[in-house]
């Protein structure tokens, strides 16, 4: 006779309610493993990364790559540009059972610290990049995909508002996907940063998610159905339904007013060329073609982390960290308000404004958005000040911005598998691209109940 222990009847019980819900996963634009991070948080056994891509061609070192060799040592790592990928390649993924893609793609042609003069969109260098999300959809077929971007997406160009988001909703409608999207910010929902991102939750139709969700707003539709009955019919759904809606719950009632429908033109160059909407709101989905967005307004009831509760004691701050000085005088003029004549190419003279801002962070408050010039001196470089002394922010408290573990950029292992210290800057670097992952745990969360 064979006995087993109550422990041992447990885990059976959660390995045959697991059987089958795994969840195999390519990650692309990678960066050090945020969604890694954020989905392995959800739960280890469901959300399994079996191929990651991080590669930056313009760079000699891949610094990135080499921390998520050094953290993720028993996944595939693809060392190389994405573009470059054969589609054979994921093609072996899909015989894998990879079933889920996850990335930031790269945001730096959409970035808001880009000038509107050198916006270029989709069109840009890195924003052609989506491009190759749509490859590897097209070739291994996930059921999902979750993806993230700065929120300025939703706008741009400048001189087509909306018209890449609408691409992109018309490249996924093409390959039978439908899309959920939502503009978070991270402090409204109880994390340590005001950090707005634009997450989007794609799902192709087929699934059983797909399909409940025609059944139970599409079915009810009459063939000949306007745009006003449409948007009423998936309401319900943005407010309430969606998987951002549980996760991330709004008020009952669109922001001024803003709410909007409309149909995509069938083929993606005719969307290019002639999308002019330009009315893309925070809250949305686009299924069959359509697509219904709602300027939404967060509901939450959770306090967001405070700075004072994410600093590191003093002995873990290198004196290099504290500033005074002409340093800081440099950042009391940066962070001040100032009007400054400057003439522009053609000659023309005109006066910059800018509004002036605290003298330092607030410890009570948040962290405001990190950006990749975060370890700089710079306009938008936090700076605390702690018992009369001014300091810039240490690498640990940045990753606790983005709720990274304590120290995960500080080694990486080289190229000749050697395991070294990655610099301050580039683990600044690292943060200010990264995204918080605990949104990322939540969506993972959420997403769980879904497959299931």
């Amino acid at each position: 006779m064979i006995f087993f222990s109550i422990s041992a009847i447990i885990r059976i019980y959660e390995v045959d309610k697991l059987r089958g819900k795994v969840m195999k996963i390519f990650s692309m634009f990678d960066g050090v493993g945020g969604f890694i991070v954020g989905l392995e948080n959800s739960s280890k056994e469901v959300f399994q990364t079996l191929y990651s891509n991080q590669y930056e061609p313009s760079r000699k070192t891949q610094d990135a790559y080499e921390v998520g060799l050094y953290r993720f040592p028993d996944m595939e790592h693809i060392p190389t540009d994405v573009a470059l990928i054969p589609n054979e390649k994921f093609g072996e993924m899909k015989s894998n059972g990879v079933d889920m893609i996850v990335g930031g793609f790269p945001c730096q042609d959409y970035s808001v610290a880009r000038s509107k003069k050198n916006e270029l969109g989709i069109e840009g260098k890195k924003g052609v990049l989506f491009w190759e999300i749509i490859r590897a959809t097209e070739v291994i077929r996930p059921k999902y995909l979750v993806l993230e971007n700065v929120d300025r997406l939703l706008k741009a160009p400048s001189n087509q508002r909306g018209r890449d988001f609408a691409i992109m909703l018309a490249a996924f409608n093409q390959l039978g996907y439908s899309v959920e999207w939502r503009v978070i910010n991270a402090a409204d929902y109880g994390r340590a940063q005001r950090r707005r991102r634009v997450f989007f939750f794609v799902f192709r139709n087929d699934t059983k998610w797909g399909k409940r969700l025609h059944t139970k707003y599409e079915a009810t539709l009459p063939t000949d159905a306007d745009l006003g009955t449409r948007l009423a019919c998936y309401t319900p759904y943005i407010f309430q339904d969606g998987l951002f809606a549980r996760q991330f719950p709004v008020k009952g009632e669109a922001v001024k007013k803003r709410i909007n429908a409309n149909k995509l033109d069938d083929d993606i160059a005719e969307v290019s060329a002639n999308f002019s909407d330009g009315k893309m709101w925070n809250s949305g989905l686009m299924t069959n073609g359509y697509y219904y967005t709602i300027e939404t307004e967060p509901k939450s009831d959770e306090e967001p982390i405070p700075m004072k509760e994410i600093v590191v004691s003093p002995d873990q701050v290198p004196e290099e960290y504290y500033i005074d000085g002409e340093k800081l005088e440099k950042f009391k003029y940066l962070r001040g308000p100032k009007k400054i004549t400057r003439t522009a190419a053609n000659g023309h003279t005109y006066t910059f404004s800018e509004g002036g801002m605290s003298k330092y962070d607030s410890l009570d408050l948040p962290g405001r958005t990190m950006l990749t010039s975060e370890g700089s001196v710079n306009r938008s470089t936090h700076l605390l000040k702690i018992n009369g002394k001014y300091r810039l922010i240490t690498p640990i408290e940045a990753e606790r911005l983005q709720d990274f573990p304590d120290d995960w950029t500080r080694y990486k292992r080289n190229a000749k598998g050697e395991v070294v210290e990655v610099s301050d800057r580039m683990r600044m670097f690292f943060m200010g691209n990264a995204l918080v992952t605990g949104i990322v745990k939540r969506i993972g969360d959420e997403l769980q109940k879904i497959d299931k």
